[in-house]
């Protein structure tokens, strides 16, 4: 094996080992080490720099976005090809911003490319969270929602706990015991804040209960139409259980029928809920145009409150620049002006479910990943409200890492957060 072979193979693989702190083996120590590694095999003098570092970050996107290849696999029989391609095209986008953070630390004119790799690395994680709509996704700084490290999100955010992750595995790729040591006084420092944090008592919340309705719907029959009835009948038999709620929440796109073509839909969810709101996923069309929507049904049957999701996913729920393409050719099969995907909303908005619950931020499927989402809220709302259909993200490591996101929302907005989750 060549020298080259031999970095790169390091290089990948301690990208790998940095992966495993994510959900669902939470082993940030791994993360810690293999960041370390990385670190000093890209702060080598005459090292290719930003070679390594694209290897190392497709390594650990390869492990932390190996649930890309889930959505092919629903109907594997069409799209099941995809699915390597899909992880290869993830894990080498990740990675080309790590190369590309990895190279500029070494052509600065810095005294320690490792500490300046550390921030260079956070520096293009934040912009990765941003450009082209942003995809945060397994940002280093994640591996700590598995512990009181965790807390310090509230004053820094997750791009403060990945310089700071970071900065400690700069410090042990020296491999010297005093930077080492520093690092060991930051962490138990930091684990000690999030352990007190912890500690203290909850404030008293508004008293009010409320249900989470979880269909359990398999995506690959999800739009089945055979199937829609059935899977109403579970979402309206969990609604009308006993004792009432104040509130009965249904998932992403739990509405296997558009509300705009049944009228006896809402009456029916209604008198299911009796006499409570219900706030439910689902498909809303208008003309050509369909959205992905939170739809409030009133105890009286009417319509009431509605959100429709402003940040789509990119090739998953609609085409970029496909109402370009229609508006300058007449391309019809990727403008969701003429149904092909959805439309986006207008942005955040509140929904103010009265006395009992007060104002709740909705957020749809990955919007919750972004706190810039969160943050473009009109005002601050009483508690976040996340619906989801995880069903796309298999059952190993994507369901998981969504909901790790997710409670870092609510521990940087010091909110409480109701999840519901088509399966669980």
């Amino acid at each position: 094996m060549t020298t080259g072979t031999r970095l790169a193979a390091l290089s990948f693989g301690a990208g790998a080992v940095a992966g495993l702190g994510h959900a669902p083996l939470y082993l940030w120590p791994l993360t810690l080490l293999g960041l370390a590694a990385l670190i000093r095999l890209v702060a080598q003098p005459k090292a290719p720099a930003g070679w390594l570092g694209l290897l190392g970050g497709a390594g650990y996107g390869a492990v932390v976005l190996s649930w890309i290849v889930e959505p092919f696999l629903i109907e594997p029989e069409t799209y099941g090809w995809m699915a390597p391609f899909a992880l290869i095209f993830m894990a080498l986008g990740l990675g080309a911003f790590w190369g590309a953070a990895a190279r500029l630390a070494c052509a600065l004119p810095l005294r320690s490319p490792a500490y300046g790799f550390a921030l260079t690395l956070t520096f293009v994680e934040f912009l990765r969270g941003h450009i082209l709509t942003g995809f945060p996704w397994g940002m280093p700084g994640h591996v700590w929602i598995s512990t009181p490290v965790a807390q310090l999100g509230a004053f820094v955010g997750p791009t403060g706990l990945t310089l700071g992750l970071l900065l400690a595995a700069a410090a042990l790729s020296r491999l010297d015991w005093r930077p080492a040591l520093a690092a060991a006084v930051a962490l138990a420092a930091a684990w000690t804040h999030g352990a007190w944090t912890l500690s203290q008592p909850l404030p008293d919340g508004p008293g009010a209960t409320v249900r989470l309705v979880q269909p359990n719907a398999e995506q690959a029959l999800k739009w089945d139409p055979d199937q829609a009835r059935s899977f109403l009948d579970r979402l309206l038999i969990a609604t009308a259980a006993e004792p009432r709620p104040a509130l009965v929440i249904w998932p992403e796109t739990a509405l296997p029928y558009l509300l705009e073509r049944h009228s006896d839909l809402a009456p029916m969810i209604a008198a299911a809920a009796q006499g409570v709101p219900v706030a439910l996923g689902a498909q809303r069309e208008d003309g050509s145009r369909f959205w992905n929507s939170l739809t409030v049904i009133e105890p009286d049957g009417t319509l009431g409150a509605r959100y429709d999701k402003h940040h789509l996913v990119p090739f998953g729920e609609y085409i970029p620049l496909g109402d370009l393409a229609f508006r300058l050719f007449g391309l019809r099969a990727f403008a969701a002006q003429q149904g092909a995907g959805y439309s986006a909303g207008d942005g955040a908005k509140l929904i103010d479910f009265g006395p009992a619950m007060g104002r709740a931020l909705p957020l749809i499927c990955y919007e919750a990943v972004f706190p810039q989402d969160v943050n473009a809220a009109p005002k601050r709302p009483d508690w976040l409200l996340q619906i989801t259909n995880d069903a796309w993200f298999g059952t190993l490591s994507g369901p998981f890492q969504h909901a790790d996101q997710a409670r870092m929302r609510a521990i940087e907005q010091g909110l409480p957060l109701v999840r519901v989750a088509n399966t669980g």
